[in-house]
């Protein structure tokens, strides 16, 4: 698997190294075991589709529960440092791959001591048990080795490998590991034979009586003479013991009580071996690791991912070829991903897009929520380069079907949210608008859009309007971008959205659009 090199970002809050003094408590928060998070996604997710996002990047990690950690914007600037310094070390010597051995073999753990919770039979209970702790062991012992020898710079993976070091040699897990290589010596060890009389079986201790199959191959191996049908039976792997079997294993455990009996101690002392840091660092580390590997899928793509610089005080904000990461997506390897640039310089704040039906505008609006959420989350996002605004609250509002259960009409509907929003936010705040009064005649929806392009400007928010309306570019604080076409063909969009003055032709083609009176329909009608 082969992540695409993500750019370095310039800016961020500087994270002093004192991981030799400072303990591991989260890969997620410096310096505290946990934070608020989420536990529903934002309002604005089904606007930007980071929804899709999620159910792919998650999808076979469900149980890590790692939805509210996506959903959950960071608390300050230096948290996002810390993530984005992990981002780094996962990228970099192969420790991604270390980190993947080591989720694979927590899985096959927690799978071993599913199955010693769901039998019912004793001894199977703790064989299940056995395999587990000896997969845990090797499974520590083996992230030790691999991180002591890393080139790690974050202070997070730098504060667990310490505390590896210091579990390591804890009496806890060393007395584990000592006793799960006792116990499993003493089990292989035990060697037994079962005669099987009609219904009657016997076990008893294995005292050097002849291994019948062995002579029996040994004879008949003279007679072989190339490949040869199998007729043997496979037994079926069984999750669970039958009642017989779990007899047979009730009667070796008579027979051999100094090596059973030790065995129900040890799975009396280490009932909860699994130490708890390490679970949070197990469960953790698929943050990074699912988003690194959803970024290989795209690495032939040749679409850059940028470390973004995150700003709270700035709103002069950037980026380079970036793009609408769930489209992208979505499209695979199959179809070229159009990249789209954009800045803001003081005073500009608000972006409005103008331009064709279907030409990349809603898009656009999208790729801007994204980019800002999985900035403020710690992300490498979509662009070669990127400076990012540091929000306090995102607000999307899109175009949506009428509801026709809502007896208030579309228009009321979208002035009613509109206004909600306005109410809430803050000068912190950013708020994506995309068409949101096309119900309504030109004269109201250039009067509508002005008055909260107004709003906008005196709460000095950033923001991104997708329109119909020309005349709205004028405003102050504001810059035009349009979705361009192909001059030869106006009928083919490029799905480039650039600077420049809105033509007055937008609100034209939307008309004609919606009355089927474009030149492509035009020319449909005349050839029929």
């Amino acid at each position: 698997m082969s992540v695409p090199k993500i750019a370095e970002a310039t800016g961020l809050p500087s994270i002093d190294d004192d991981s030799a003094v400072k303990p591991f408590a989260s890969l997620m928060y410096d310096g505290h075991e946990s934070g608020h998070e989420l536990l529903q996604p934002p309002p604005y997710f089904g606007d930007s589709y980071l929804g899709q996002v999620v159910e792919t990047l998650y999808k076979g990690r469900e149980e890590y529960d790692l939805a509210p950690f996506f959903f959950t914007k960071a608390p300050d600037l230096a948290t996002i440092a810390y993530r984005q310094q992990i981002f780094r070390d996962l990228q970099e010597g192969g420790l991604l791959a270390t980190v993947q051995r080591f989720a694979g073999q927590m899985r096959k753990m927690r799978s071993l001591l599913r199955g010693a919770r769901a039998v019912r039979y004793k001894y199977q209970k703790e064989g299940f048990f056995l395999d587990a702790a000896k997969t845990y062991c090797g499974a520590i012992s083996a992230l030790h080795g691999d991180l002591a020898s890393a080139e790690l710079s974050s202070r997070g993976l730098s504060t667990f490998r310490r505390y590896l070091d210091n579990y390591v040699i804890s009496e806890d897990f060393r007395s584990l590991a000592e006793d799960t290589r006792r116990r499993a010596e003493d089990l292989s060890r035990v060697v037994y034979t079962v005669t099987i009389q009609g219904s009657r079986v016997t076990v008893s201790r294995y005292e050097g009586q002849p291994d019948y199959s062995a002579e029996i191959q040994q004879t008949f191996e003279r007679f072989e003479r190339g490949a040869t049908k199998d007729y043997r039976v496979d037994f079926r792997d069984l999750p669970e013991m039958n009642h017989v079997e779990a007899q047979i294993s009730e009667l070796v455990a008579r027979l051999f009580p100094e090596v059973f009996e030790p065995l129900d101690q040890y799975c009396d002392r280490y009932a909860d071996f699994p130490d708890n840091k390490i679970g949070v660092f197990d469960r953790e580390i698929q943050f990074y690791v699912a988003y690194l590997e959803f970024l290989a899928t795209m690495g032939s793509s040749g679409l850059s991912f940028c470390f973004p610089e995150v700003t709270d005080e700035s709103k002069e904000i950037f980026a380079s070829e970036t793009f609408d990461l769930a489209l992208a997506n979505k499209l695979g390897s199959q179809k070229k991903v159009v990249v789209n640039d954009f800045f803001l310089k003081d005073p500009e704040r608000i972006i409005i897009v103008s331009g064709p039906n279907q030409g990349g505008k809603t898009t656009f609006a999208r790729t801007f929520a994204q980019l800002h959420h999985l900035a403020n989350i710690g992300c490498p996002v979509p662009g070669k380069r990127a400076r990012l605004f540091g929000f306090d609250r995102l607000f999307t509002q899109f175009e949506k079907e009428e509801d026709l259960d809502n007896l208030a009409g579309k228009l009321e509907t979208d002035l009613q949210r509109i206004h909600e929003t306005l109410s809430a936010a803050t000068s912190k705040s950013i708020l994506v608008l995309n068409e949101v009064f096309s119900s309504t005649t030109l004269h109201d929806a250039r009067f509508l859009g002005q008055r909260i392009l107004e709003r906008i400007i005196d709460l000095d928010l950033l923001a991104v309007y997708v329109t119909f309306i020309d005349e709205l570019t004028t405003l102050p604080k504001t810059v035009s971008m349009i979705s361009t076409i192909v001059p030869e063909d106006p009928a083919v969009r490029t799905f480039k959205v650039v600077r420049g003055d809105a033509n007055g032709l937008a609100y034209a083609m939307a008309i004609a659009e919606k009355h089927g009176v474009t030149y492509k329909r035009l020319t449909e009608r005349f050839k029929r």
